[in-house]
């Protein structure tokens, strides 16, 4: 199961070397992590997605918890919460009718034109991970000639 924890840091050099240190240290994987100031520029909001059990979440988010620069650490994959995912991705478009199945596409999965070039589109793409993945899957036949994806953010939500 992946687990997406959550994580409030002081924004000071050295803190998200000490975390992911930490956590691979331990052996346990982290599949995507984003790091962004919040509202208040002294702190940070890490987002990081680790695969395992529930004694892996259990570890990763006592240890995280410790260390002293960290504030909270929560574990929203179980509570009610957003999350979303940002790819960018530049397909070759050898023909006009390439472009339009393409553009179709984009359509489809609410993409953006981020950029066009006599041979090529580029895109931008923000949903779930899910959504995200079914839209590279749907570009796989086409030539793709660079790919970006953000990893996932997530907040948590009230209740009501």
């Amino acid at each position: 199961m992946k687990h997406i924890i959550t994580a409030l840091v002081e924004n000071k050099p050295g803190v998200l070397a000490r975390i992911v240190g930490l956590i691979s240290g331990r052996g346990y994987n982290i599949e995507t992590l984003n790091v962004g100031p919040t509202q208040d520029p002294a702190i940070s909001k890490m987002t990081l997605v680790v695969p395992g059990d529930d004694h892996v979440l259990e570890q990763v988010t006592l240890q995280v918890g410790k260390l002293v620069d960290v504030i909270s650490v929560t574990d929203v994959t179980g509570a009610r919460h957003l999350d979303r995912e940002l790819i960018l991705v530049e397909i070759a478009t050898d023909s006009v009718a390439q472009r339009a199945e393409v553009l179709d596409l984009a359509t489809l999965f609410r993409a953006a034109v981020a950029g066009v070039t006599e041979r090529s589109v580029s895109l931008q793409m923000v949903g779930s991970s899910d959504v995200v993945s079914d839209f590279m899957l749907l570009l796989k036949p086409y030539k793709i000639l660079d790919l970006s994806r953000s990893g996932q953010i997530a907040v948590a939500r009230g209740e009501g």
